[in-house]
């Protein structure tokens, strides 16, 4: 049986994996800072530990054949494009790379898979919200709209470096903000779906949201299954990549808004307020994946935010339930 370690399988997209890897039939390791918040984690073992330790990284890649490589200090724009964050962010992400990689060449992996992000795209070519271009030969001449962009490049780098010079097989897929149920919802690292769908799911009727900036901005998002399938299919393929993983489906956050609202029955007022907003646009391009893969997204973005704001009203009306039973949170 391949034995496959699922790096950063705490996390939303990590659980996913090692659980659709689990269901494959091949023994799953995962490791991460954290088990998973939201479900058991389906991993035939899970080291709860720090990739910033090598000694950890060398424990993780031990007597493993496949990594999938998600661990990294992340999250949306209210965490990512303050820049109060940046310098933790590239160590933190930097550090586990260099461990992870390096631990895996000394125990003889011959396959990693690393996600990088749309974030490393030069922030020029995003400027027009109607009209971004992603595709993946745009990424040269390098200007990442944030550090944790210039770090995914550094270490997209880095692993084909790595290829390069010790044989590893790597494949590279490109993230472009990939949602669903059992991800980061509040707390401030939660991305644009998972916070507007809090946003809604916690207002009154006839009520208020806030959204940061006009609202015109664009941006596409991937549901995701339809997310674990590139990962998977561009694991067995033989295209190294970088690829796009990421939605076509582009739209305004107004729009995502609006959207929310019609699906949870709830027609609230929009507050246009100062924030964070990373580029103007951003869309996946899927010429090169649909080419090598012929891998297309199934799912529409109504359906997946459909299942997403069902999961997120739920947590919300969990969270709300002890004060509403006049019981002490404490």
């Amino acid at each position: 049986m391949k034995r496959i370690l699922v790096t950063g399988a705490g996390g939303f997209i990590g659980s996913h994996l090692a659980r659709h890897l689990v269901e494959e039939g091949f023994w799953v390791r995962g490791v991460d800072l954290k088990i998973p918040e939201f479900s058991k984690s389906d991993c035939q073992e899970f080291l709860v530990g720090d990739l910033g330790d090598p000694h950890t990284a060398d424990r993780a890649t031990s007597e493993i054949d496949e990594i999938y490589q998600l661990a990294a200090d992340m999250g949306g724009a209210g965490y990512i494009f303050t820049g109060d964050h940046d310098a933790v962010v590239m160590h933190n992400s930097a550090t586990i790379n260099l461990n992870v990689l390096e631990s895996a060449r000394k125990s003889g992996v011959r396959r990693i898979f690393y996600s990088s992000s749309a974030c490393i795209y030069p922030e020029r070519n995003q400027m027009d919200p109607g009209n971004p271009d992603c595709s993946e030969a745009s990424a040269y001449p390098a200007a990442p709209d944030s550090e944790y962009g210039w770090e995914k490049l550094f270490s997209e780098r880095l692993y084909l470096a790595y290829a390069r010079n010790f044989g590893i097989q790597v494949r590279i897929a490109r993230f472009h903000n990939i949602f669903g149920p059992e991800g980061t919802w509040t707390g401030g690292r939660e991305k644009a779906p998972a916070a507007i769908c809090r946003k809604v799911a916690e207002a009154d009727p006839g009520g208020e949201i806030d959204i940061w900036g006009d609202g015109e901005q664009t941006r596409s998002f991937l549901y995701i299954v339809d997310c674990i399938e590139g990962v998977r299919r561009l694991m067995d393929s033989e295209f190294a990549g970088p690829v796009n993983i990421g939605s076509e489906e582009m739209v305004t956050i107004n729009f995502l808004a609006e959207l929310v609202m019609q699906i949870a029955g709830k027609p609230l007022r929009v507050r246009h307020i100062r924030g964070p907003l990373g580029v103007r646009g951003r869309n996946s391009d899927n010429r090169l994946i649909s080419e090598k893969l012929g891998w297309t997204p199934s799912l529409p973005l109504r359906a997946g935010l459909e299942a997403t704001y069902r999961w997120i009203d739920q947590q919300v009306q969990l969270n709300r339930a002890p004060t509403m039973a006049g019981i002490s949170e404490d």
